[in-house]
């Protein structure tokens, strides 16, 4: 009796089921034409257009934050209504609120906060 070697136990396999052997399943192998050419580049420019939306929405948020601020301080010392001040202040809050979102990745809801806070801001201008 000799010894089973590797390329018996090839043959196996590839002949089919035997008496006295096990089937093998077949092993999925990697696809081999998948693009070779892409090496995470579309992941990198991902990556760096997520950066991008963040720092946006913290600078927009920061920005149209101190704006709002100025601006309800201004109304304040004049002759508006109470509800101009508090108007700008209100927005100037969701702004803030939007500015800290966006640092945290939620750029989609700093974006529609940023709407929110500027429109309240818009109101509070038309009150005047």
């Amino acid at each position: 009796m000799r010894a089973r070697t590797d390329s018996d136990t090839q043959d196996d396999i590839h002949d089919g089921p035997q008496a006295g052997t096990t089937e093998v399943a077949d092993v999925a192998e990697p696809d081999d034409t998948d693009d070779d050419a892409d090496d995470g580049t579309d992941e990198e420019h991902g990556t760096e257009d997520a950066r991008r939306a963040r720092w946006t929405a913290i600078g927009t948020g920061a920005l149209l934050t101190l704006a709002g601020l100025a601006a309800s301080l201004m109304r304040l010392t004049g002759s508006a209504p109470a509800f101009v001040p508090a108007a700008y202040a209100l927005g100037a809050a969701v702004c803030a609120l939007a500015a800290l979102l966006g640092s945290r990745g939620r750029t989609r809801r700093a974006l529609w906060l940023l709407i929110a806070g500027v429109m309240v801001m818009a109101i509070g201008d038309q009150a005047d």
